[in-house]
Parts: structure tokens; sequence; C-alpha cells
């Protein structure tokens, strides 16, 4: 089954095609290859990023927050930059363009995810605690792209680069690699009495 790509919002796309139709903000990019770039620029691929903000002990339900759509940016064929949109109180507005490992790490999780039998909805997911963000493969195709529960059957795919003593790009259940997740984060300082 085709892995299902979420809507972005549609003040998210209008945000990032403005923002790539203005050539003050291509040109103040800390991307070289955006601002090098010849052909046509096209945001494409949009994934609700969420943040789970705390690696909670096994048995406790992880919740996420939505904090940005980013899109792919494509010219040639070939993804160049992505940018990240944020939420505003005049609502979904771009934030940045930026590119680095995490671009080509994404189109390979999700061409691999394309070839799964399961039908998944496509997300990213941060880990901030470990560094590490992960293709986050829903397993409701049809949920709220906003909504943040993990599910223990939904599959993360980290990214290159991934922390220490975790495979980029092997998948994992959510419940398996959950409690490997809370021994890399380690018990949190203990408060002196003193």
């Amino acid at each position: 089954m085709p892995l299902h790509v979420p809507s972005a919002p549609a003040p998210a796309l209008r945000s990032v095609s403005a923002a790539l139709g203005s050539p003050t903000a291509v040109r103040q990019a800390r991307t070289s290859a955006l601002r090098s770039a010849q052909g046509p620029l096209s945001p494409e691929l949009p994934l609700p990023v969420h943040v789970l903000d705390r690696i909670a002990p096994t048995g406790a339900v992880p919740r996420t927050r939505l904090a940005a759509w980013r899109f792919l940016i494509r010219s040639e064929g070939r993804a160049i930059a992505a940018a990240d949109t944020m939420l505003t109180p005049d609502g979904w507005s771009f934030s940045h363009f930026f590119e680095g490992p995490y671009l080509a790490s994404t189109e390979l999780a999700v061409r691999q995810a394309e070839a799964s039998p399961t039908a998944y909805q496509a997300r990213l997911l941060s880990i901030p605690e470990l560094y590490m963000l992960t293709l986050w493969l829903h397993d409701d195709p049809a949920d709220d792209a906003s909504t943040g529960v993990l599910a223990p059957a939904d599959v993360l795919v980290p990214l290159a680069p991934a922390p220490p003593g975790i495979a980029a790009h092997r998948p994992h259940r959510v419940a398996d690699l959950l409690p490997v997740m809370t021994l890399r984060v380690g018990p949190g300082p203990l408060l002196s009495s003193a």
C-alpha cells in the first residue's frame, strides 16, 4: 500500500511558496544549494514535525506536540533544501530554509516506507533528548496529522545521523524502541538534600 503523506495546512504551503518566490528570502538563506539553484524550486513532501519533549518511562503513553510542517525543496528532480513553517498567532508561517544530512536520509526512509505492504501515515518525530530525528510511520493513515499520541504499533525509522547504539534506517515498532531510548537517556540527576 502506498505511504500516505498528509496534506499540509494551506497557509503553511502558501508561506513556503511565497518565501521561495522572494529573492531576498532565498538569497539570505543559509543554504548554498538553494542560493545557487538554476531551475524552478518546488516545495514537496509536506511532513508534520512532532516533538517528543520527554522520553517517559516504559508504560507511560508518550505524547508529542506538533511543532512544524516541513517541506523538501526540489530543483531539477532532487531535494536540495528543506523549509520549516511554524505556528504563530496568525496561523502557519514560513520559518527558515536549511540543508544537511537529514534531507537525503528523509528521502531514503520515505522510499523504504513506500515499499512496505502496510499502510502508514508519514510524519517526522524529533527527540531532542537524544538529538534524534525519525520518520514516524503512524498506523492510522486517515488520522489527523496534528494529533500526537505514539501508538505501540507505530513504526519509527531513525534518520542518519542517528545516536550511537541506534541504527539509522532500521524500522522499529514504538513499543520496542521506547525502552531503548529510555535507557539511552538514563536517570535524571539526583537532587542533594544538603
